[in-house]
């Protein structure tokens, strides 16, 4: 017996959650500002992937749209920050590339690990 696929955690219902940002840091308060940010995204469970971009996985609509707002609150006067949201069968489709050399993709989160 096949046992049905669970809609909460579909792939195309759980969201991952982009932050990018192009933060000033000529002045040592400005990279005050900006280390705080980055430390501030790490404590709410976001991953670095490169410096001024950063990742975290979401089990759906609601938790992105709070997570979005906490970091709308935290930007960094002057700074810019984009948001975006993608689904995680579009995240499979991510391919990295450093120099010449192709390297797999990022790992995916075990079911296990999230909950």
């Amino acid at each position: 017996m096949k046992v049905p696929d669970n809609p909460v955690l579909s792939g195309y219902r759980v969201l991952w959650v982009m932050a990018m940002f192009d933060l000033p840091v000529l002045t040592k308060p400005e990279r005050k500002r900006a280390t705080k940010f980055r430390a501030f995204l790490l404590d709410e469970g976001f991953i670095m992937m490169q410096f001024s971009c950063y990742l975290h996985f979401t089990a759906g609509k609601e938790q992105a749209e709070a997570l979005t707002r906490r970091v709308a609150a935290h930007v960094p006067n002057p700074g810019k920050v984009e948001v975006i949201w993608f689904t995680d069968k579009q995240y499979q489709n991510i391919r990295s590339f450093r120099g010449q050399i192709s390297r797999p993709q990022p790992e995916q989160p075990g079911q296990l690990t999230l909950f």
